[in-house]
């Protein structure tokens, strides 16, 4: 999800998330990086992921580097807070952030506590599902 004119932003934006071997597991995931694009078309987001998944946090930071961004958000994307957000995501970011100390690298609040994304699930569960959309009770 690169923007044309790396240079046109100083500010990057890191979609985090668990990971998966299955490769459709990413799409919500490179989703949203999308919708951030067609909001900020100059924005640069990347899509990162713990474990099972590439790239992992480290490679997105490193080429968002590159280009010479002063400034990254790390966003989780995780409902829960859990030992992942807890100890793994901070050991990275205090890592990268040796690595790449130009860089003023924040952490954002994993989405689950977002109470706009909370509101989005509960009313998303109140809607009727279309049959024809294959996404009906199994």
């Amino acid at each position: 999800m690169a923007s044309a004119h790396p240079q046109e932003t100083s500010h990057g934006i890191v979609l985090f998330a668990h990971g998966s071997r299955d490769p459709q597991w990413r799409a919500p995931i490179e989703r949203i990086a999308t919708l951030i694009q067609e909001l900020s078309p100059k924005a640069q987001v990347r899509c990162a992921y713990l474990e099972m998944a590439t790239p992992d946090l480290p490679s997105a930071v490193d080429e968002l580097a590159q280009l010479g961004l002063r400034s990254l958000l790390v966003l989780p994307i995780f409902l829960g807070v859990g030992k992942h957000l807890r100890q793994d995501l901070p050991e990275l970011i205090e890592t990268l952030r040796r690595k790449h100390p130009q860089i003023v690298l924040q952490v954002a609040a994993a989405v689950g506590e977002n109470e706009e994304v909370l509101r989005a699930i509960a009313r998303s569960a109140l809607k009727v599902p279309d049959p024809s959309d294959g996404l009906g009770a199994h």
